[in-house]
């Protein structure tokens, strides 16, 4: 079994598309970044490869690349999950937190579940999706940007 644990932020942008987890949130304000700046997701994949020693997902993707401009992060998500897979391991769950003010996740939440489990191919019982507020603290609490965290676990797959 081999444990990863990843972070991402973004600011929050007027009029940008609010892409989480691979489910578009109507929102005014959306994360901006080099690819669909999808926080939750880019999390993801930082736990997957850092479970595996892989380096991270700005190594893998970077954005000096003009081939990831605006790139689709459940795309970006099925490559690194093959990487995984190549190296002799499998999903056995996925525990992510989603760390911002507004807009109110809670009716999306599994949707969120279900776009993680299609894309990677696992039941919906693997992925775990939580939101938080910080109670109007910092960035994401003042509305000017998005965090998430995940955590993972990779086993050995016979």
């Amino acid at each position: 079994m081999r444990i990863g644990h990843g972070y991402d932020a973004h600011r929050l942008e007027q009029g940008r598309p609010c892409i989480l987890c691979g489910v578009e949130v109507p929102s005014d304000r959306g994360p901006m970044g080099h690819s669909d700046a999808d926080a939750p997701l880019h999390a993801l994949m930082d736990a997957m490869l850092g479970a595996l020693a892989l380096g991270d997902i700005g190594k893998m993707f970077p954005d000096t690349d003009d081939r990831w401009q605006g790139a689709d992060s459940t795309l970006l998500l099925r490559a690194v999950y093959e990487r995984v897979y190549e190296h002799g391991y499998a999903l056995g769950n996925a525990d992510i937190t989603i760390i911002l003010q507004s807009p109110r996740l809670s009716p999306y939440i599994g949707q969120m579940r279900g776009r993680v489990a299609e894309v990677l191919g696992v039941d919906i019982g693997a992925i775990s999706v939580k939101a938080t507020t910080e109670e109007r603290m910092g960035f994401t609490g003042d509305g000017t940007g998005i965090a998430a965290s995940a955590v993972v676990l990779l086993v050995a797959d016979s």
